[in-house]
């Protein structure tokens, strides 16, 4: 990693995409943090137009800086959709600043926006890795999550009352198989005492002419 003299307000250190800018110190809202620098590049130049890397930032629409070197500290600084720092361009003067647009505390990540262009040709394809990025897909998969179980228990209530209709079905049809064995029974239960009480009745009335034959004898 470059040396920083002890006196800047930053450091390099590890960041979620790689390297990134810290801040060692508190950095007040509109403070100039650091001066983006390289060799500048001519469009009109062949040779010079050829170059390409993440590092080239346009001042114009001739002149570029190239901030590939090892000596450009703010080459560290990252990516974010929701920065705490932008880029400061001075077109004339042919400079570029890293300028706070919000406070920054020491330990925080320093970061810009890099530009449309940047993020639809290097961070879209991949996909941006800043905070406000992560969140979002961190909601994403929190409401898929969630999407994934409202689903599974929606179906699980379903199946549990397909099984208790099937059950409660079934329990009909066995209540009412059960009756009709129960009137079955029954009915040839009343046939058989209706056989038993006529047969009854034949033989009193048999026993009874027999009597009265015999006192007719006599």
């Amino acid at each position: 990693m470059p040396t920083i003299s002890p006196n800047k307000p930053y450091r390099v250190g590890r960041s979620r995409t790689g390297l990134g800018l810290f801040a060692t110190k508190p950095i007040k809202k509109g403070t100039k943090i650091i001066r983006y620098f390289g060799p500048l590049l001519d469009s009109k130049k062949k040779d010079e137009d050829a170059i390409e890397n993440k590092y080239l930032f346009e001042l114009t629409n001739r002149w570029t800086i190239d901030g590939s070197i090892r000596e450009n500290i703010a080459r560290y600084i990252n990516h974010a959709c929701r920065p705490n720092a932008e880029s400061d361009v001075k077109p004339r003067k042919r400079k570029v600043f890293i300028r706070a647009i919000k406070n920054i505390e020491p330990g925080e990540e320093i970061n810009y926006d890099y530009g449309t262009d940047y993020f639809k040709a290097y961070l879209k394809p991949i996909g941006c890795k800043c905070d406000a990025c992560e969140k979002k897909r961190k909601k994403k998969r929190a409401e898929a999550r969630a999407e994934r179980l409202r689903l599974k228990e929606k179906a699980e209530r379903k199946a549990k009352r397909k099984a208790e209709k099937v059950a409660q079905e079934k329990a009909k049809a066995r209540a009412k198989a059960s009756g009709a064995k129960a009137n079955g029974k029954a009915l040839n239960g009343k046939q058989l005492n209706g056989h038993s009480l006529t047969r009854a009745a034949g033989k009193k009335a048999t026993a009874s002419k027999r009597g009265a034959a015999r006192a007719l004898q006599a």
